[in-house]
Order: C-alpha cells, then structure tokens, then sequence
C-alpha cells in the first residue's frame, strides 16, 4: 500500500459512511496483463471480505502465479489438512516455496483438474494417461529443488492429489455457485508417513467456518461425529477414537469410523445460545461436505453426484451417529440426508426423534452392568442381591453414569465426581441412597450439589472440587484408608480413585488411570493429569468402563496383572454402538417397504418402538456372550499362549495388526510369561478377540458362505422375533445381508470355540475359512450347541461360574473335535439339511442306547461328574446331556459304520463298545489330550493322534460288524474270536498304555508308536 485516502460520506438521513480508496504496487514479477490482475485481485478481496476466503499468505499466490481465489482456496485446504497429518511447515514457508516454485504448482493445479474436472469429457484411463505425464513433469522439476523442506511440500502436495479419490471442487450449487466448502475424500495408505492408525477412506471438509476429518475403517463403516476443541490436532483425536471404535465395532455390521469437526468462528462467540447455533451451523457444512462425494441408491441402482469425478469403487454406506457436543444433532442430519435424497433416510444419523433413545433405554450403562455382574459373579458375589461398595465418576444427570448407578438396589455409593464436586457418602444406607439418585436422574440438570444433605450418612458431604482444601473425617479416613486430616480436592480424588471399594464404575469424561511406565504426557489428557493415579495403585477389585478412555490400555494391563477385573472400553460399552446398528438395520428393513407403500411412516415407527426391549435383549445378549468368550479364553490363556503368539504374529506379518499400537506384548515378554505359567490379561484378550472378528468379517462377506440357503438362516438372530414373524421374507433380501451373515457369523464362532479356532483349524488342516465355517455351523445343529450352551448360561448365580466354564470347555472341546470331523467331508457339496438330520438322528439312537449299556445312562469314568453337577442344583437334563456330551461325539464316525456296513446303528455301537473296554480306548484318549501343547508341532501332534485313534476305532468296529464271524454268531463272540486271535499284539499294546500311564516326561514319539500299534491290530484278520 502506497497510498490512502479516506472520504466521508453523509447520508440523507445524516448517517456516515466511510469510502477508502488505496494505492497498490505490486513487486513480484508475473506476466498478468493489468485489467486481468485487477479482476483477479478484486475477486480475491470480495471473498476475503464476505468471508469465505482465507486472509493469510496464500492470497500472494493470486498475483505471482495467476490463480483465482478458488484455486488458492484449493491450496490453503491441502495446506490445513498437512498441518493435521502432522507436516509442521509454516503457512508462510509454504506459500515461499511455491512462490519460488511457481511451474511445479501450476502442473499440481493442472494434475487436479485433469484428475477431477468433469467438464473434461474424456474417459478415466485417458485421464490416467495424462496424469502419469504430468507426474513425470513434476519429478523432473524436483531434481532442479535443492531444499530439502521444499522438496518435502512440493512432494507432498502432489501424494495428496495421488491420494485423491473425489472432491466437491466442481460442484455447483442449485443456485448456479461455487460452494464456499471444499470436500476431499482420501485413500490415506497412499499418503506416505501417514500417522497411524491409516484408515481405508477419509473425508476431509475445509471452509473458514468449519474443518473436519471423517475416518472410515472400510466401505461398510460407523461412528460418531464429534464437535472437537482441539483446533490444532482435531485429527489426532478423531485418530485415536476411531482406533477404538474398530475394535468395538467388531460385534456389529460396520468396522469402525470416526468425525470430528471444529467450528472456527465458535470459539469467539460468548453467548452460549449464539455459540450452539454456530456449532450447528459449521456441523450442518461438515455433514454436506460428506454427502457431496457420497454415492446414492435409487431404485437398487447407484447413483453418483452430479459433477463428480470418481477414482474409486461405488460407496453408497455413509451413516454417522452422536457423540460429544452432537448428542442433540442427529434430527440436524437426517434433514440434510432427506434434503439430499439419501437412500438412508432418518437411518443415515442413529438416535434420532424416531429412534431409540439411548439414555431412555439405559443401554450403555445395562451393557457394561453386565460386564460387572461377570466380574463380581467369577468372584462369588451377586450384585443384584448383595451389597457392594462404589466409588463413581460422573454424575446422576449422566446416561452411562445414572442409568448405571440405578442398575442395583444394592449399591453402596462411597463417593463420586464430576468437574465440579466431589460427592461423598461413608457409610451409604442403600435403599435410601437409591431412591435419591433415582430422584436426581429423573430431575432436569442434576448435579450432586443437589442432593439432599439429610440423606448422606455422618462424615461426608457434597464439596467444590475448587476448594482450598476439604477437611477428611474420621469415618472418610476409615473408608477411604487416608491419614492426613485435610487434603486438596485433587489430592482427595485420587484417595477415592485408590480406595479398597469393590468397584470403580466409570462414567464420565477423561483418562484417570494409567500405567507406571506412562508419563501423563503420554496419555493426552491434561485436565486431569493431577487427579490420575497408576493402576497397580487402583484396590478396587473391579473397574466398569461405561465411559471411553477412563483407562489407558496399559493401565488396564497393569491393574489386571495386579490382580484387578477389567476388560476395556470398547468391550464394556459397545452396548450403545450395538444398540444404534441395530437401529439402522432395522430402519433399512422397514424404510424399504415404506417406499413400497406396504407401511406409513406412522407404522413404522410404532413398530420400531414396540420392539424397544426385544432389541434391548439382542444387544445385551451380545454384551453377554463378548464377556463370556473373554472369561473362557481367560481360563486357557496359560495352556494356549503358544496359539496367540503365532496368531500376533500371523497378524503383523500380514499388516493387519499393529502390535505397538495395540500395546501388546512382544514376542520376548510373552515368552517370559509362558516360562512364568502367566497368560495374557482381559485387555490383552479383548483387543485379539475383536480383531479376530473383524478379520472374519472381512474375509467372509464376499464367499459363498453369505449366499449359501442354509448358512445364511443366521441372519435372523439379528433381528427382533417380531420382524421374523411379520417380515422373514423380507429380511433375506436385506440391502446388508451379506455384511450381517458374516457379521453374525464372525460373532457366533468367536464367541463360541474362541478367538484362535478358525486360524487354528485352518493351520493344522488345510481347509478354508468357508469351510472351518461351515463345519461349526453343522456341529453347532448337529449337536444343538446352541440349546445346550444357554441351559449352562442359565445357571447364573446358582452354579459357580468355575463349574459354568468347566461345563462350557467341554462343550467347546466337543464342538472343535466334531468341525475337525466333518472337513473330512466336502464340505461346500453338503446338502446340509440331510447331512444334520442324518448325525442328529445319530445322536439320538446313541442316547436311547445308553441306559442299556450303561448303569443310570452314564458312561464310564463320568458318575463322579454326574455327582458334582447334581450337588449344584442343575437340572437333571442337563446333567444328562453334559455327561454324554464325550461319547455322543461318535456317533459321527457309528452313522458312517452304519451306512457304509449296512448294519444297525445298535451293532455299530455295540462293537465301539467293546473295542473301547478291550483297548481301553477312553484312557488312551484322555493320554492324548493331555498332550502339553507348548508348541506348535505339540499341539499338531495330539491333534493328528486324535483323528488317527478316530480313524482306526472306526476301521476296528467296521471290520467286526463286517466279520464273519458277526454274520455266523454274535457280535461279542465275533469280539472274542478277535482277542484270541491277537493276544500277542494285544499284549504289546497293553504294554505301551502302561508306559504312557507311568507319567513322566512326554514322548511323542510313544504315542506314535501306540497310534501304529493300533493301526496294525485294526487291519488283523477278523475271521
């Protein structure tokens, strides 16, 4: 600026106006003709001006390099979104090197619009051609840069554009304008030195009124979207709960997603109203910059947006959810959806006004309660009929918070804080202390400040965590094991964090415990890095995690290791996640037939809400089962260590997991702990079982299995038993059958043959995941596991749990014997239907024959367990189907006698058991399995000698049903002409079971000698 003169101007009506008129020189040389420069400059200024341009260094780029505002716009965005990836380059220094680098930007301008400009009508290969040309241009401009920190923008720059799948650049809106927001969708593992975790697609939005990030774990993916304070590293957050979302999402349809957005004008708008209206308003600009660039579905066909380039595959499921400062949105984005035509409808945003309401149903709070019960429950307690003691962070106006602390009449609630108070209440009555937390959860914005003071017991009270000090009473320092008389509030708060209570239920905001090799740093949340204690400090005997990220993962280790119940976050509260797919699934169902015109809108949504509860019972059984596979593989983690270390490493090497990031132990630390008998912690378990979900999901979507007519009847546990009844039919036809089929399926094996099965049995057997599938899913009917295993679960509280979990490893053992059995079959040629029907008819010739060939019906070697089951009250079918649950395994290999023999099922098990009592098969079985699997060729060894006894107990008992002297006699004297005709191999036999029943130091190459023995005498001369 050169020169300024000011003129004042006098209206009419006396108001004055000031006009400006500036004198410009401009140094930079450029070969811009005046009047070009002048309509360029002033277009600039207008956008500045209104606001949606940036005033910063990049505006020079107009001038030097002959770009329009809208070009430098493009410039600023990829610059703001390198700043969140984590290139800590200055604006300035940016905008110098392209100023000294002016060719190599007008090439990434060109490279842009070739790429994405969809007024070029030339075909995606011919734009490809081109681009690889430019690209070359570009390397070769690189050789001439001689700064290194140049060379790092100018290159980045263009992996952005190589990384680029889609952009809302070109759009224009109804109104016939450039949209003042720009939209990128982004494959980030093409971004080099991307921060990890790298999502599969990302979706970034840049205007002056708001940025954001949405992080998307695959094509089919969920979460919410959060209003973030964290202006200058929003991504890094976004990063960090999208990490924990995918492995809670491996219980439902989608894997994980995360957004977050900053509202840039919020932040300087006092009033709170005005500052609410903004965030809504910048929310509003995120949700369309998503929905630009977001595929459609009209009429099952995929529509793209109009002027949109597309580099990538058809992407139709975009669906996103509340989280922090969006709870009340999701209405916001169902209006936009709905403006857009989205095929989602009020499905794209879950928990909306005709949803389910999440703190009405309690649901994130009743799924982790069920976490605690099972905590409490493995340590003998029953929280629903005993007392126990709390100490709580939150507050009663909280969902996960109140709704939790209203799940028990029983709870004695010591103390609890939110950021404001500390509540504490020595020595509880809990009836009455229930009844007023019940109060202060139905009344509008409760806080503890409102509690009644008559109703806490002598010694507590309600204090400001901004107070000096807070005077500690004799009966505080009793039940909170203080010394000192007065403490900070801070230094209070970790006193309660550290007190012997029963549980530390979570429901609150922020990180308050870690580990002892973290430093406060290390865990990112300094609001509360005076209140955070370590977890080997933590007495409580159980943490409840209904809040995210209350533990650190390595906090979560260190407490468990110390003898602490916890599972993680992701485990504990996934009832909320689960709640909301469910939600949207369902909402995919009826909406279709909205649009068929077979429901109103009024119908639908009364059905959605008389299926409240039932969809309540689906989430909470999955939270059930999730805590019930972890105590299963909790229990064996010391016997198995070996499989989860080459299951780790299985996974590293393939690039599906991060063991760093998932803080799990490396390969030297569990080899120590298998030395010291150790296993691995809940938390451990927690994250192996969830990516061993999500790795089958992934894997089974596209196979056979998910269109298979037999296999896909799963998808009918994903669905409320009304829409069975009412809409079966319509449910097989589901937009996301196949993602629910693996879904369901991925669940159910996990949950219940554990978490290394499938990567096991494929291991040891050549089959393919399909088929280990399939297998589980025919020895799941064949043996109605199903039925089976919920009697067990139904012992809760009158059983003990150990006598529970003993009662499920043998139905486990059972279940993985029968899928090794049956890949012996064509599996994918089955007609599954015939093939259970004929081993469940079997099964139940073997049960009918029982009484007659044994005392009670019980088979040998199992009266003992008979006894101990009936002492703990179980019911008595049960005790049956448990006791023979061994023995029924065989009738596989007797329906196989049976048909190929030509002989009754009767004869075929008659001469099984009197092989298995003249060779005392059972005990050598029982040697077998007792084979220690610390290696991988251990565990292949007793497996293979397992189907080698299977395999020659079925030769023996054919051969004799086949014998001649069965046909001229009976069986049994056909049996003894056999042990007469081999006693001297008998005797060598029976020499070698008593070697193997001495003990000692294991031989594998005994039991392969007895396994040949066997063999020779199932191949003797029947006669």
């Amino acid at each position: 600026v050169i020169g300024e003169h000011p003129y004042k101007i006098t209206s009419r009506d006396d108001v004055v106006f000031w006009k400006h008129d500036f004198f410009l020189t401009y140094h930079q040389k450029n070969t811009l003709k005046a009047i070009d420069a002048n309509e360029r400059f002033t277009a600039a200024f207008d956008q500045v001006w209104n606001g949606t341009a940036g005033n910063d260094c990049f505006n020079r780029l107009v001038l030097a390099a002959a770009m329009d505002w809208r070009q430098v716009m493009l410039v600023r965005a990829c610059a703001r979104y390198l700043k969140q990836l984590r290139l800590l380059l200055s604006r300035d220094f940016i905008t110098d090197t392209f100023l000294n680098n002016i060719p190599y930007l007008l090439l990434i301008l060109e490279y842009f619009s070739i790429k994405f400009n969809p007024d070029l009508k030339i075909s995606i290969t011919q734009r490809e051609i081109q681009l690889e040309k430019i690209e070359k241009q570009c390397m070769s401009l690189l050789e001439q840069v001689e700064s290194l920190s140049e060379d790092l923008v100018l290159r980045r720059y263009l992996e952005l554009c190589k990384a680029m799948l889609r952009t809302n650049y070109f759009q224009i809106s109804s109104q016939g304008e450039t949209k003042p927001y720009m939209s990128f969708k982004f494959r980030p593992g093409l971004i080099p030195a991307v921060p990890l975790p790298v999502p599969m697609f990302e979706i970034f939005v840049y205007s002056e009124q708001v940025e954001g990030v949405h992080l998307r774990g695959g094509k089919v993916a969920r979460g919410g979207l959060r209003w973030s304070d964290r202006v200058e590293d929003y991504r890094t957050e976004i990063l960090g709960l999208v990490k924990a979302q995918q492995v809670k999402n491996a219980v439902i349809v989608p894997v994980g997603a995360k957004g977050g957005f900053i509202s840039r004008r919020a932040s300087a708008i006092a009033d709170r109203s005005a500052f609410i209206k903004e965030g809504i308003s910048s929310y509003k600009v995120f949700i369309r910059g998503l929905l630009d660039i977001t595929d459609n579905l009209q009429s099952e066909k995929v529509v793209s947006p109009k002027q949109l380039v597309r580099h990538d595959d058809d992407d139709v499921y975009l669906v996103v959810a509340a989280d922090k400062g969006t709870a009340t949105f999701s209405d916001i984005s169902n209006g936009l959806a709905a403006d857009y035509g989205f095929w989602l409808g009020d499905a794209f945003a879950s928990g909306g006004s005709q949803g389910y309401d999440h703190k009405g149903m309690g649901i994130t709070a009743r799924g982790a309660w069920v976490s605690v019960q099972r905590h409490f429950r493995e340590r003998s307690l029953n929280i629903q009929q005993e007392d126990f003691t709390v100490a709580g962070i939150g507050d009663m106006g909280g969902d996960v918070f109140g709704n939790g602390m209203l799940l028990s009449e029983h709870i004695k609630l010591l103390a609890a804080f939110n950021h404001m108070h500390i509540f504490i209440d020595p020595n509880p009555n809990p009836e009455v202390s229930f009844k007023e937390r019940q109060r202060l959860f139905l009344a509008p914005d409760s806080g503890w400040s409102e509690y009644d003071k008559r109703l806490i017991s002598r010694g507590g009270g309600v204090f400001l965590r901004t107070a000096k000090s807070i005077t500690i009473t004799a009966e505080m320092k009793k039940v909170f094991d203080i010394d000192a008389g007065r403490l900070t509030p801070n230094e209070l708060l970790q006193a309660i964090l550290k007190a012997p209570v029963d549980l530390i239920w979570n429901g609150g905001i922020g990180t308050y415990i870690k580990a002892t090799s973290e430093s406060d740093e290390d865990v990112g949340d300094r609001a509360n890095d005076s209140v955070r204690v370590n977890g080997k400090e933590v007495r409580a005997k159980v943490v409840g995690e209904g809040g995210n990220l209350g533990v650190t993962q390595l906090g979560r280790i260190e407490f468990a290791n110390n003898g602490g119940a916890i599972n993680t976050d992701f485990i504990d509260n996934a009832a909320g996640v689960d709640c909301s797919d469910h939600e949207v699934n369902i909402k995919i169902l009826l909406n279709s037939l909205v649009a068929e015109e077979r429901l109103t809108v009024k119908q639908r949504n009364r059905i959605m809400s008389s299926m409240t509860e039932e969809v309540a019972e689906l989430v909470l059984t999955n939270s059930y089962r999730q805590t019930q596979a972890i105590s299963i593989a909790e229990a064996s983690s010391v016997k198995t260590m070996g499989e989860y270390r080459r299951l780790i490493n299985d996974y590293v090497k393939q690039g599906k997991l991060n063991r760093k990031l998932e803080f799990l132990p490396s390969e030297e630390a569990l080899s120590k702990r298998s030395k010291k008998g150790l296993g691995l912690t809940r938390p451990e378990l927690s994250v192996l079982m969830s990516y061993a979900k999500a790795d089958l999901k992934e894997r089974l979507v596209d196979t056979w299995v998910t269109s298979d007519p037999f296999m896909v009847q799963i998808i009918e546990t994903a669905f409320p038993p009304y829409l069975h009844k009412r809409f079966g039919k319509e449910i097989y036809g589901h937009q996301l059958r196949r993602e629910i089929i693996a879904t369901q399926l991925a669940n159910e094996v996990v949950n219940t043959l554990g978490i290394t099965f499938v990567w096991r049995t494929q291991d040891f057997t050549g089959a393919s995941m399909e088929e280990v599938i399939a297998a589980f899913v025919m020895a799941r009917d064949i043996f109605e596991l199903r039925q089976v295993w919920q009697a067990i679960e139904q012992l809760d509280n009158t059983a003990p749990t150990a006598l529970q979990l003993t009662m499920l490893q043998e139905l486990i053992r059972l279940a993985q014997h029968a899928v090794r059995w049956l890949l012996k079959l064509q599996i994918k040629k089955q007609d599954f239907d015939a093939s259970i029907a004929r081993y469940k008819k079997g099964i139940g010739n073997l049960e009918k024959l029982l009484p007659k060939y044994f005392p009670d019906g019980v088979p040998s070697g199992m009266q003992s367990i008979e006894s101990e089951l009936s002492e703990h009250t179980v019911p008595e079918k049960l005790v049956k189907r448990t006791t023979t649950l061994g023995i029924s395994y065989f009738a596989l290999d007797l329906v196989e006698i049976t048909h190929a023999a030509k002989v009754t099922f009767e004869k075929a098990f008659h001469a099984f058991i009197l092989f298995a009592e003249a060779l005392d098969l059972g005990a050598f079985r029982e040697q077998i399995s007792l084979i220690d699997a610390h290696s991988q060729w251990h565990q292949m060894a007793r497996e293979s000698f397992l189907d080698e006894l299977d395999a020659q107990t079925r030769s023996l008992c054919r051969c004799l049903v086949e014998s001649k002297a069965n046909k001229t006699s009976n069986i049994e004297s056909a049996m003894d002409q056999w042990l007469v005709s081999n006693e001297v191999a008998l005797r060598r036999w029976r020499s070698l079971q008593k070697e193997l029943q001495r003990g000692g130091e294991q031989d594998l190459a005994l039991y392969a000698v007895a396994i040949r023995e066997l063999a020779a005498l199932a191949q003797a001369n029947m006669g």
